[in-house]
């Protein structure tokens, strides 16, 4: 399912990158397995992760390092990042979200505390995909009951219409580019046309004018698409 929220775990010891793989993936996340920093920079390029989960103890280059060179980068400065440590010092804490961290977590840690701290994060980046109910210029989708209402009339959307609508609706005015709407919605292992993109904006917006009313999506021409 393309619309699962990509996690980046980075973590040395094997037995605790398994087990936050394992809780992670039995909540419904696609995970990512990175042991070092530089691996953790390699696979967050190539898979544009949602969150990132990053032990400060790393051989090699530093979580602490690993997460200010990520957030240099625009691609990432979104993307929220949970910083695990056994450092406990309220110095040591600071350092860690001056330097980017969006959470610190020390350890030894409950693993429904950190599950809870990740879903906190995405409902802030990606609420759509942890339940939360979208609300924008009238339009109101219900990812729990997978229902679209206009101006309190019900929508019948197809399931990629449906996920398009999610991510368009998780960031109102961002434009997204027909690349970044084809690793969201269709998923990065799998080659789709850039024109199929074309196809499901226009079905989606047939299907939001239904029962009347202007057509909330934006072509921003040579970038992609926005909602409002």
């Amino acid at each position: 399912m393309a619309d699962r929220p990509h996690v980046l775990i980075v973590e040395d010891e094997p037995s605790q990158r398994d087990i936050l793989a394992y809780n992670l993936e039995a909540e419904g996340f696609e995970v990512t397995r990175a042991e070092t920093g530089d691996e953790a920079l390699t696979l967050f390029d190539e898979g544009q992760p949602d969150l990132v989960v990053l032990d400060w103890m790393l051989p090699g280059v530093s979580g602490i390092e690993i997460c200010r060179r990520l957030k240099r980068r625009v691609a990432a400065r979104e993307t929220p990042v949970i910083m695990l440590s056994a450092r406990t010092e309220e110095a040591d804490r600071v350092r860690g979200l001056e330097t980017g961290a969006d959470d610190y977590v020390t350890k030894p840690y409950s693993v429904a505390e950190l599950m809870a701290r990740v879903r906190a994060q995405l409902r802030r980046t990606r609420p759509g995909t942890v339940g939360q109910v979208l609300d924008h210029a009238g339009i109101r989708l219900d990812p729990e009951t997978h229902r679209v209402h206009r101006d309190g009339q019900e929508l019948s959307l197809g399931p990629t219409e449906f996920r398009l609508l999610t991510t368009l609706m998780e960031k109102p005015g961002r434009v997204w580019s027909r690349e970044q709407l084809l690793d969201r919605v269709w998923g990065r292992d799998i080659y789709v046309d850039s024109r199929t993109v074309d196809v499901h904006v226009g079905r989606l917006r047939k299907a939001l004018r239904a029962h009347g009313g202007d057509d909330p999506i934006r072509t921003v021409r040579g970038a992609g698409y926005a909602l409002g």
